[in-house]
């Protein structure tokens, strides 16, 4: 790839930037499943593999089953004490030879690569994706972006065979500027995407906040001079490590704000069960608060309202349902209820992806609707916003209902029916809406579960035998 030019800071940025100061972070990271194999963990950490884990473990090591070729090991400390007592977090954090067994997936789940413009941006939506980081202060074992974390090289449009990499600033700032005048042009719409302008830009990877504060600022205040008006921080740092939300960080936003007072950020957080943020007593269970729900970790409650202070920032959490992990209707909704408590909004539920070796994560997808609605039996109106969305090539699907019962004189209905609908489609979402009705097929994980069973497909999810499950 040809060198980016030097991206050069307005003398408005450059004034906020001055300001900006970092501070030393101590994640206590593990970063390999090397130590924990070599017994070379911290003492107290030594016991978090069973023998009879690192032995299957050492087992496929060097082999096509190899666990780290897949996705390699990394944990916080702070995530380690919450998971060395918690089932489903241990399996969100810990390798396991389950997740090589069966390697079916797609190399670039979701096509992404088809919408890629520029290096590290991904515009399939009427936002922009941006890869600012290619790693986190931990590693999910389900992890969406597994191709990028774990450095794969995968096929692009063009013929070739590359990894992933990064956004560069100057880059992405010329495509925007680009995109947006062509849109100016044309009377608000771009005349071969139909796309209005490009105005907010979701911040991925990775988590943007492995990065120094200076990266941080010098990304918004580049964006902001872009004419971007809502930026977007995809993040799980609340759960890895809630005090990189200190002191120095806040001062950098604030001072942001003053500079650009019209941006408004938008954190999407990463929340998968309630044991990520609320403290446990002796036997394991959550701890009554006097003020109504339960007691959180302070480090994690402490950032929150810092962020839920300023109203230009808001907080959304999103997660895919994992097997093992969030497959417990009772858990999800105490996670529901306590965000929406403490002003984080519940905004997506994901069925899992088809990223290499998703079978062993995903649940099936008539099961993950049902764990879902049973989880927002009791929940007030506002606590149960999340819908339950599924990633197709052509745009983000939601499972909208699971019936039990036939359509009277359809066949293929017998069993009852899914209905799936189109949230959001690529390009100008020409297509949103649109709906598409298959028979049941509860061991379906994917949308290839449904190929042989479609009734009505209005919005063409499946057609073309399916295009993104062309690896499968």
């Amino acid at each position: 790839m040809a060198k980016a030019e030097k991206y050069i800071p307005t003398v408005k940025a450059q004034a906020f930037l001055d300001k900006v100061t970092d501070a030393k972070h101590d994640r206590q990271i593990i970063n390999g499943l090397k130590k924990f194999l070599d017994d070379r963990a911290p003492d107290d950490m030594l016991n978090f593999y069973t023998e009879e884990e690192k032995q299957a473990l050492i087992a496929i090591k060097g082999t096509e089953q190899d666990i780290e070729s897949r996705m390699p090991v990394k944990i916080t400390r702070h995530y380690y004490e919450l998971a060395k007592n918690s089932p489903p977090l241990q399996t969100l954090i810990k390798a396991s030879p389950a997740e090589t067994f069966d390697m079916q997936g797609a190399p670039d789940p979701g096509n992404q690569m088809d919408y890629s413009p520029v290096e590290g941006l991904i515009h399939k939506y009427e936002l922009g994706l941006i890869y600012v980081a290619s790693t986190c202060s931990a590693h999910c074992r389900f992890c969406y972006r597994e191709e990028l974390i774990a450095k794969k090289e995968i096929p692009r449009s063009d013929g070739s065979v590359e990894r992933k990499g990064l956004a560069q600033i100057s880059e992405l700032v010329n495509y925007i500027n680009e995109h947006n005048s062509i849109v100016e042009k044309n009377d608000g719409r771009h005349p071969d995407t139909g796309r209005e302008k490009l105005r907010e830009i979701l911040m991925s990877g990775g988590d943007p906040m492995v990065l120094l504060n200076k990266n941080l600022a010098q990304w918004f205040s580049a964006l902001a001079d872009a004419g971007i008006e809502n930026i977007r921080v995809g993040t799980k740092e609340l759960a890895f490590y809630p005090d990189r939300f200190d002191e120095t960080f806040f001062a950098m936003m604030d001072d942001f704000h003053q500079a650009y007072p019209g941006i408004k950020f938008r954190f999407m957080v990463h929340f998968n069960h309630p044991d990520e943020f609320l403290q446990k007593d002796e036997n394991n269970n959550f701890i009554e608060s006097a003020d109504g729900g339960f007691q959180w970790i302070d480090s994690t409650l402490k950032a929150v309202k810092q962020l839920a202070s300023r109203n230009w920032i808001s907080i959304e959490n999103q997660a895919p349902l994992i097997k093992g992990i969030s497959n417990d209707a009772d858990a999800l909704r105490i996670m529901q209820r306590e965000l929406k408590r403490n002003r984080i909004e519940n905004h997506y539920f994901f069925c899992g992806r088809d990223i290499i070796g998703h079978k062993a994560f995903n649940l099936g997808i008539e099961e993950a609707w049902q764990l879902l609605n049973k989880s927002q039996q009791g929940l007030s109106g506002i606590e149960a916003h999340a819908r339950l969305s599924i990633t197709h090539y052509l745009g983000k699907t939601e499972v909208v209902a699971v019936t039990n019962e036939p359509m009277p004189g359809v066949p293929g209905t017998e069993n009852g029916v899914v209905i799936f609908k189109l949230l959001r489609g690529a390009a100008d979402a020409h297509n949103r809406g649109e709906v598409a009705i298959v028979g049941r097929n509860p061991y379906a994980i994917w949308f290839s579960g449904y190929e042989d069973r479609v009734i009505f497909d209005e919005a063409g999810l499946f057609k073309n035998s399916m295009k993104s499950t062309s690896s499968h």
